[in-house]
């Protein structure tokens, strides 16, 4: 199944509500929704499936959905339904439990017993926007009576596992429409492993996690890791392997089957994030070499070097032809754009 993306927009005023209604219901559960805004609704939904996972992108005002016991008997798809919040605000209830989230904020309930759902958008909180990943329930790893204790609770998207999937879900949502047939049920399966390891951390078991998934959990927080740190002179395999309590040869066979190693990734994503710094005409007033050096790739000759490895021309000249400049130009707010590793380059 490819991306598909609808929105309210093309259809008659007087028809909004109801299709939005129907759409979700199909889409998700049964669900009775109600709204202030129903005669003049304006919302937008897209779906990709991955295999038996499927992600959700929606955009609407506010509303409020109910689930009840009769919904849940007329029709159940079994699944746990993982909603990270990315505008407006919301609020979920579901057996005792009850969650406010703002945007960056995760929940997850389930399709098999009764909820209640509020989404606020206005003034101060913005547009309710919120990607949902639905997970068939027998296929996460995690104990139904340990996630129950997780339904309807706020977890954070800023921080830790939450942090890691997050990034990891706003990345599949952007690349939807692009995404070839064949990478959808990977996707999909890399989803499951973060969700279950964001399930399984917030609810002390990770011990119930299969070991495929506990790599993947924590391949994906060594890639967070780096990404955070690389412009660290002393990131690499020893400095990642003793924050994340891993021997080095563990590491090293973590990276076997990417095709590239520790050492080769960090590079290739210190260069990755000069060629786009270059490309920034905000950052033109900051020197080739002191980009360079804020990435941590090193001296000014070694990064000539291995730009030019890498892409085929020098980094000066990838500057010159991406932004259309033949010299180095000033502006009093450049050199702060980039940061304290710009400040001693000259």
């Amino acid at each position: 199944m490819t991306f598909m993306e609808f929105d309210t927009v093309g259809l008659p005023r007087e028809q909004r509500f109801d299709w939005w209604c129907e759409v979700v219901g199909a889409g998700v559960a049964p669900t009775r929704i109600t709204s202030d805004e129903a005669s003049d609704f304006t919302g937008s939904i897209g779906s990709l499936g991955m295999g038996r996972i499927q992600l959700t992108t929606m955009a609407f005002p506010t509303v409020q959905s109910e689930r009840t016991a009769q919904l849940v008997r007329r029709g159940d798809p079994e699944t746990y339904e993982l909603t990270l919040v990315l505008g407006g605000s919301m609020e979920v209830s579901q057996r005792r439990n009850e969650a406010r989230l703002s945007a960056g904020d995760f929940a997850v309930w389930t399709s098999s017993r009764p909820y209640r759902g509020r989404a606020v958008s206005g003034p101060g909180v913005g547009s309710a926007r919120a990607i949902i990943l639905h997970l068939p329930r027998e296929m996460v790893p995690v104990p139904e009576a340990r996630m129950d204790r997780l339904l309807a609770s706020a977890v954070s998207g800023r921080t830790g596992m939450g942090r890691v999937l997050a990034d990891h879900l706003t990345s599949v949502a952007r690349e939807a429409s692009a995404l070839a047939p064949l990478d959808s049920p990977r996707l999909g399966l890399a989803s499951l492993d973060l969700a279950a390891g964001l399930f399984a951390a917030q609810a002390d078991a990770l011990d119930r996690l299969p070991p495929e998934t506990r790599h993947q959990v924590l391949l994906a927080r060594i890639d967070l890791f780096v990404q955070d740190h690389l412009g660290d002179l002393q990131l690499g395999p020893g400095a990642i392997a003793a924050h994340h309590h891993i021997s080095v040869r563990l590491l090293h066979r973590l990276f076997r089957d990417r095709g590239e190693t520790v050492s080769t990734m960090i590079r290739r994503r210190r260069l990755e994030r000069c060629h786009a710094d270059l490309a920034d005409p905000r950052l033109l007033a900051v020197p080739v070499h002191a980009i360079g050096a804020r990435w941590g790739v090193g001296a000014p000759d070694r990064f000539s070097r291995a730009f030019r490895a890498a892409y085929g021309l020098p980094p000066g000249e990838h500057r010159r032809r991406t932004l259309g400049t033949c010299g180095r130009t000033t502006t009093a707010s450049g050199p702060a754009d980039i940061g304290p590793a710009a400040s001693g380059a000259g």
